[in-house]
């Protein structure tokens, strides 16, 4: 198992071992030791599971205060995955990171709290699994416009499907709260 450190200060690429034979594959999808002994939190408190179909643009959301640090991978099909550091006074405030994750390529991807999460869907469908640190709570869920010009993802779908609230979210330049960035 590999853990790849990005542009983005926290922000980890896993690489996982696998163990093709002919009957399929093995992997270890998450050990406590071998992820805190790579900076990443030994305790999760909550796992989703979410299946969207192809163009399906979900994000990109963040929560503040009590923010969430996630661990996802992809189960079945393809996303394009996106974090975005909206850390205020963070050297790398507004830049992004996008990677492919797919149940073939077996990437998972680890973002600390401080950073916005987005997907779309590459695939027919696509499972996506977010392992949490921190739970979910709605009064404190933001979201940032996924076209945010100022950030300028190069999202690899032209006309996502999102939900309402996606689709309402503010720039981040307007965004009502942000976490701040601790040295």
């Amino acid at each position: 198992m590999e853990f790849v450190a990005t542009e983005l200060p926290g922000v980890l690429l896993i690489e996982p071992d696998v163990f093709p034979d002919p009957r399929g594959s093995f992997q270890e999808v998450w050990r406590r030791e071998r992820y805190a002994d790579a900076g990443i939190p030994a305790q999760f408190d909550q796992d989703n599971l979410s299946r969207s179909h192809r163009g399906v643009l979900r994000g990109l959301h963040f929560q503040e205060p009590g923010g969430q640090g996630k661990l996802v991978l992809v189960l079945s099909g393809a996303v394009f995955d996106v974090v975005v550091d909206v850390r205020r006074g963070s050297p790398h405030f507004g830049r992004w990171l996008g990677t492919v994750l797919s149940a073939e390529n077996h990437l998972q991807l680890w973002m600390p709290p401080g950073y916005v999460h987005g997907f779309c869907v590459l695939s027919d469908d696509a499972d996506f699994l977010y392992k949490c640190v921190g739970a979910y709570r709605p009064e404190d869920e933001h979201t940032i416009r996924f076209d945010d010009p100022d950030i300028a993802v190069d999202w690899p779908v032209s006309d996502p499907i999102l939900s309402d609230k996606d689709r309402a979210a503010p720039r981040l330049c307007d965004a009502p709260v942000l976490p701040v960035f601790q040295r």
